[in-house]
């Protein structure tokens, strides 16, 4: 299989994060699983999701989300958590969902290492160029909860690209 191609000191860590962790972090955490599961890379890209507060701490995704996802064949099904300072070394790649969540991650960081690994999903959309932010749809209504999804998609495609490009010729086969 492709998979025992790569070295596990090439694997790749991701941790997405949002304000409460029950709606856009959770989404692409989900809609990444997906993309890693159809390049069949389940065992060398580790995904997880974390929110800034610990408001809602061991629940699952919105269920509004989950409804969302599930029309799209996704699974939400991640419990919520707080990031916390060792996800700062953990995770090579930190993902955040708008401005603020950027703004409270680096305050976490202690090194430059660790602020680098900081980037804006929407950094990685190839398709919805006028977003600078993943937007909160959690007061909002269904549109809100698709552009979500639609947004994510789109930025967790280019993440995946972005992750495989970067990681040198031994998974040139995955793009």
């Amino acid at each position: 299989m492709k998979e025992e191609n790569i070295k596990q000191d090439m694997r790749t860590s991701v941790l997405f994060i949002c304000l409460g962790n029950i709606c856009r972090s959770p989404a692409a955490e989900g809609i990444m699983r997906h993309l890693v599961h159809e390049r069949m890379l389940d065992d060398n890209i580790e995904i997880d999701s974390a929110g800034i507060g610990p408001w809602h701490a061991g629940e699952l995704p919105d269920r509004r989300m989950r409804s969302h996802g599930a029309a799209h064949g996704y699974d939400f099904c991640s419990r919520a958590r707080q990031i916390c300072r060792e996800d700062m070394d953990r995770f090579d790649i930190i993902v955040v969902m708008d401005s603020e969540n950027r703004h409270d991650v680096m305050a976490l960081a202690r090194t430059d290492d660790q602020r680098r690994k900081v980037m804006m999903m929407t950094d990685f959309c190839r398709r919805h160029d006028g977003h600078t932010e993943v937007p909160d749809p959690y007061y909002g209504g269904d549109r809100g909860f698709e552009l979500v999804i639609e947004l994510l998609e789109d930025a967790c495609e280019g993440l995946l690209d972005h992750i495989v490009r970067t990681r040198g010729p031994e998974w040139a086969a995955y793009v």
